[in-house]
């Protein structure tokens, strides 16, 4: 066999063994969206398309408040944890020592790499310690608390391409040190930042384990509101609900991959 056929099998199987892999991924969510437009109350059957189950999954007063809650406890979060993970960027990158940096930089990657539960009850045991009664505030301190780590691994990299002499060329030319850090850090920071905002608001929608942890009574989001849901018998409200969570994450993570794209490029252009 020659090298170009060798190549030509060797691409085929690799496509092949792709394609298995993604279809393995998203065959299950595909037809999860095909049924969220079925007419039929039953999964086993097809009763035309219809949009009755997103007519009715507006009209839930309980679906409604768990929107509500997950919507604005994954804004305040995320723009939380945007403040809080710059600044601990900069006074991590701060420290001269490469060797307390990297250990801070470890430390502050543990709650990334630990598993949720671990986190949740951990974050759990912490409120009923300190006597705080669970509810929208533990929830929305806990989605805070397990974000920041994903600002500061967005935020850092950012910070390491800075050129330091810029910073001072503009303090040399009569700027006040806000102003300078206003105008000058910011702007070559910002991308960083935006990734680590929308990623943040990702993890937050998308989480279950630390808010079931850390939540309280007449307060949950949405993933809470599907587990209830469930377990009381599957209805399709949950396949438009799904559907619709499913295209709002996707839709931030293309433009979080989006804005990485582009700012790769423009380093590659100026580099």
């Amino acid at each position: 066999m020659s090298k170009k056929s060798k190549g030509a099998v060797k691409s085929f199987i690799e496509s092949t063994y792709l394609f298995i892999i993604f279809l393995f991924l998203y065959l299950p969510v595909v037809v999860l969206m095909v049924y969220s437009f079925n007419a039929s109350k039953s999964r086993g059957s097809w009763g035309g398309f219809s949009l009755k189950w997103y007519g009715e999954l507006f009209s839930d007063s309980a679906l409604l408040s768990a929107f509500y809650y997950t919507v604005i406890i994954a804004i305040i979060s995320s723009l939380v944890a945007c403040v809080i993970g710059t600044a601990a960027s900069f006074g991590i990158n701060a420290f001269r020592k490469k060797s307390v940096r990297a250990m801070i930089n470890t430390v502050t990657n543990i709650p990334v790499v630990s598993p949720d539960i671990v986190t949740g009850v951990a974050l759990m045991i912490l409120f009923v310690a300190v006597k705080i009664p669970r509810g929208f505030t533990t929830m929305l301190l806990s989605h805070i608390t397990f974000n920041i780590p994903y600002v500061i691994l967005s935020v850092m990299p950012k910070i390491g391409q800075l050129d330091k002499n810029i910073y001072e060329a503009a303090l040399d030319l009569g700027a006040k040190p806000f102003f300078a850090f206003r105008k000058v850090i910011i702007p070559q920071i910002l991308p960083g930042i935006i990734n680590g905002l929308l990623l943040s608001f990702t993890m937050s929608i998308d989480d279950f384990i630390i808010s079931f942890f850390t939540t309280g009574n007449g307060v949950s989001n949405l993933s809470i509101y599907v587990y209830s849901m469930a377990k009381r018998g599957l209805n399709p409200k949950i396949n438009a609900l799904s559907t619709i969570m499913f295209i709002v994450v996707i839709c931030l993570l293309f433009i979080v991959n989006k804005r990485t794209s582009k700012d790769k490029s423009k380093n590659v252009l100026f580099s």
